[in-house]
């Protein structure tokens, strides 16, 4: 079977299942947001039919979307989101730490072969440590509440196996973005999207959290690696260990049962850019220099982790961002960012003339810390470019690497940021 098949089986109680199948499967952790969470639909419709969680150790709730508030409206639903947790009892709730995927990492709450299901489509970051992870809506959630249980067709596979050696300048951001536009938005409807070969071996867990957070990207169920050993150790910093059961029936990704398998060299691949207005628009940055933009962001679950930081922070060293141009930091967690402040990297951002923010998803969504306006151009670390996302639906959003962002805010253009690195 494929790792993800692996996992469905183990969780539905059978010795096999293939892709296509029905099955029920027993929850082992839930997820909500403040802005998909308890609200309306969960909230009232439990109430309603006297409901109880079933087991509210394995519920987490994070309020990281409306936090810190931007008005009156997004205040409230943050109080409700906290008082609806508190009210049922569920323990694992934080507010004001970050963008809940990384939050859920940090604290634990995701562990290999694991079933989590969570209300945000980036859900399918935990695929990096080897659980089948991925987003559900707010009625299906209001069933996995009440019954720890939710039923799911297993999907197809499709195994990108990544080989070669990288190029100066290129990151995981990259990595994901070519293999989006190679398979399309489209491409992986339902499917899984299982990343492997000696590239994702030899890449750090913050690289891999930013490839199988993007599966969604492609359309894919589901993102998902293999255990060795960068992931026993990540988790054994997290005081997690792994049952020897998890790490034989997870350790290997052989190409039994994949419906279609692509081979990547990266050694082709340089830094990319997402033009507007989809994901699955991928030009080499090099090709479309001199694009202007207003605002360069770096942050979310998807580019703002402590390597994207610091790897940020070594092309901004001793320079100034460009005359007119934004250059917004927001750490992927309260975590990352105090562990930023104390090695530098934040006041070596400041003084390149950034403005750094507290650990939320705001601007990624254009609701609040960071949205653009009317003809407005902005280079992200983030995930999605449609129109209107991270603001007015006439401004436009350029996807990038943290490398070529912070490059893009030097320049005040987008450039490639290999044209720094060289000069290191």
């Amino acid at each position: 079977m494929t790792l993800t098949e692996k996992i469905l089986a183990r969780a539905a109680k059978l010795d096999k299942v293939k892709a296509g199948d029905i099955v029920w499967v027993d929850v082992d952790k839930a997820m909500m947001d403040d802005i998909l969470g308890p609200r309306i639909e969960i909230a009232e419709k439990m109430k309603e039919l006297n409901l109880k969680i079933w087991n509210p150790d394995n519920v987490t709730i994070i309020s990281d979307h409306y936090t810190p508030p931007a008005n009156a409206h997004q205040a409230s639903i943050v109080k409700f989101t906290r008082d609806w947790a508190k009210e049922n009892e569920v323990k694992h709730y934080y507010e004001f730490a970050g963008p809940c995927h990384q939050v859920m990492i940090e604290k634990s709450r995701v562990l290999p072969g694991e079933i989590i299901l969570g209300t945000d489509s980036h859900t399918c970051t935990y695929g990096a440590l080897g659980a089948f992870s991925t987003g559900i809506g707010s009625t299906e959630m209001l069933g996995v509440l009440a019954t720890g249980k939710i039923w799911l067709k297993v999907p197809e596979t499709i195994k990108i196996n990544f080989v070669g050696k990288m190029n100066k300048g290129v990151m995981a951001k990259d990595l994901i973005l070519a293999a989006i536009g190679k398979i399309g938005h489209a491409g992986a409807t339902y499917k899984a999207l299982e990343f492997s070969g000696e590239v994702i071996d030899n890449l750090i867990m913050d690289e891999r959290l930013c490839i199988a957070n993007m599966a969604v990207e492609a359309g894919a169920k589901n993102g998902i690696m293999r255990v060795d050993e960068k992931t026993k150790e990540y988790l054994k910093n997290l005081d997690l260990e792994l049952t020897p059961e998890v790490i034989e029936l997870l350790s290997t990704n052989s190409s039994d049962g994949v419906a279609q398998e692509i081979t990547i060299d990266v050694s082709e691949i340089y830094p990319l850019c997402s033009c507007p207005h989809e994901v699955d628009n991928v030009e080499e940055i090099a090709k479309i220099e001199g694009v202007k933009i207003d605002q360069a962001y770096i942050g979310s679950c998807t580019g703002g982790r402590y390597n994207d930081l610091k790897l940020a922070a070594d092309i901004l060293k001793g320079r100034k961002i460009a005359e007119g141009v934004r250059l917004l930091i927001s750490p992927a967690s309260k975590e990352v960012w105090e562990r930023c402040a104390k090695d530098g990297i934040l006041q070596t951002l400041s003084e390149a003339g950034a403005t750094v923010l507290a650990s939320s998803c705001g601007a990624c969504l254009g609701i609040h810390s960071g949205a653009i306006g009317e003809g407005e151009v902005c280079i992200s670390s983030t995930n999605r470019n449609f129109i209107g996302r991270m603001g007015s639906k006439k401004g436009e959003v350029y996807l990038a690497s943290p490398l070529s962002v912070a490059a893009a805010a030097l320049t005040g253009y987008i450039v490639d940021p290999r044209k720094f690195i060289e000069e290191e």
